[in-house]
């Protein structure tokens, strides 16, 4: 995260609503679903910060993270695009990125979008 923006997400609040997402999933309420998706998104931006790879959770939110070019208008050279459940469960450690990738839940484009290091987030 960067030093001028602000956590949007409060770390209890956001750690309280994945634990409650991870314990049952298919229960989860969409604002639950939501802010562990938000929360998740800025503790990836935080842990490695950058601007060369955008990773978009439709409609949850996008963050831009890893050193490297820098973008600043328009459709960034490297994009993640996945959706919240799948998210969710990349963050968690439930699939590995290579099989999200692999049987097309995960949508990289782009240098640089092999994450498979930075997961699980958390």
């Amino acid at each position: 995260m960067s030093p001028m923006r602000r956590r949007r997400i409060d770390f209890a609040a956001g750690r309280a609503a994945l634990d409650l997402w991870a314990r049952d999933p298919e229960s989860a309420s969409r604002d639950t679903l939501l802010t562990a998706v938000r929360f998740t998104l800025e503790e990836l931006e935080a842990a490695h910060p950058g601007r060369a790879v955008e990773v978009r959770v439709p409609p949850a939110g996008a963050v831009q993270i890893l050193p490297g070019a820098t973008h600043r208008r328009g459709t960034p050279p490297a994009v993640v695009e996945t959706s919240m459940d799948v998210w969710l469960r990349l963050a968690t450690g439930q699939i590995r990125w290579a099989e999200a990738v692999e049987d097309r839940r995960v949508c990289a484009s782009g240098e640089r979008t092999d994450l498979t290091e930075l997961f699980p987030v958390l």
